[in-house]
């Protein structure tokens, strides 16, 4: 005798009811079918998966570890047919989009609303994730599309510049420095400086512009996310140097932003899959991120515009 699926989906339908009467209710079959199914069950596995307990079947712990793992069987089949479900309507189509958690939350947001205008009744899964995982994710063609701030395409994609403006200085409306419309890198000598991390590459340029400067800051705290940055900036902790999404996502509430003399870019590009068979749907998306690109560099102002 073999395990078949239909009695996994009476063991599954039996756990989650409590009581073998409403497991066949909801199996549109007897109790004396479901009870024959159970019995079957645990001859085929060899163990006892519930206790008889005046009338009543108590799971064991057998029973419950085994749920955990028929759980997870049950979520992938639920997957696969709500993802058929969506694809019998390209206009239901879930478009599978990778990219940074800087870009999720300060470029993303406007590109999607202009999209969904277009195709109201499309899905998008946006799926924020870090370098060098993201780029490895691209190359192995798991999304339909990715935005990436380098320059370099991964390996079996293409890549193709969607935004290139500077990195901007943030600052407490109250900070001295604010007075400035446009600041050097003098004039942050002696400041308390909130920097990226030390690996970030854009943390690694902004050290160069001063270092070239011959300026020596207060380097006192680091954080990896540009948001954590300008939260710390925001308590009075320092001035920082971050890119300009996340700074007109942010500044306000006694934050602001000023350009600085130096440039120092600040790119962001769509990266395609040459491998993955197109989405129906992806060439609007890339319609309302191009928009939502030129819609944020209008808003910068001229001396921040690569």
């Amino acid at each position: 005798m073999q395990l078949t699926h239909r009695q996994i989906e009476v063991f599954r339908a039996v756990m989650v009811a409590g009581h073998v009467t409403r497991a066949a209710e909801a199996l549109h079959t007897s109790q004396p079918t479901v009870s024959r199914e159970l019995a079957r069950l645990e001859q085929v596995l060899g163990i006892a998966l519930f206790e008889r307990v005046k009338g009543r079947l108590r799971p064991t712990v057998r029973a419950l570890a085994l749920l955990e793992e028929v759980e997870l069987s049950f979520v992938g089949l639920e997957r696969i047919a709500a993802t058929a479900a969506s694809l019998r309507d390209f206009s239901q189509g879930r478009l599978q989009l990778a990219c940074l958690p800087a870009l999720a939350h300060a470029l993303l947001p406007d590109a999607i609303r202009r999209f969904v205008l277009v195709q109201p009744e499309a899905g998008v899964s946006i799926t924020p994730q870090e370098s060098p995982g993201l780029e490895v994710a691209l190359t192995e063609q798991r999304f339909d599309l990715g935005l990436t701030e380098r320059r370099e395409a991964p390996a079996a994609t293409e890549l193709h510049s969607l935004l290139e403006v500077d990195e901007v200085c943030v600052l407490r409306e109250d900070h001295p420095l604010a007075a400035s419309s446009v600041l050097l890198p003098h004039d942050f000598s002696g400041q308390a400086f909130v920097s990226l991390a030390p690996t970030d590459p854009y943390r690694q340029q902004i050290d160069a512009v001063f270092d070239g400067a011959g300026v020596q800051r207060q380097l006192r705290i680091e954080s990896p996310s540009a948001v954590s940055v300008c939260a710390l900036v925001r308590e009075g902790l320092g001035v920082a140097i971050v890119n300009p999404l996340t700074a007109l996502a942010l500044c306000g509430q006694g934050l602001v932003m000023r350009p600085l003399s130096v440039s120092i870019p600040f790119h962001v590009a769509v990266v395609l899959p040459s491998w993955r068979s197109e989405h129906p749907l992806r060439g609007d998306l890339l319609e309302g991120l191009a928009a939502a690109a030129r819609a944020l560099k209008a808003r910068l102002p001229a001396r921040v515009q690569a």
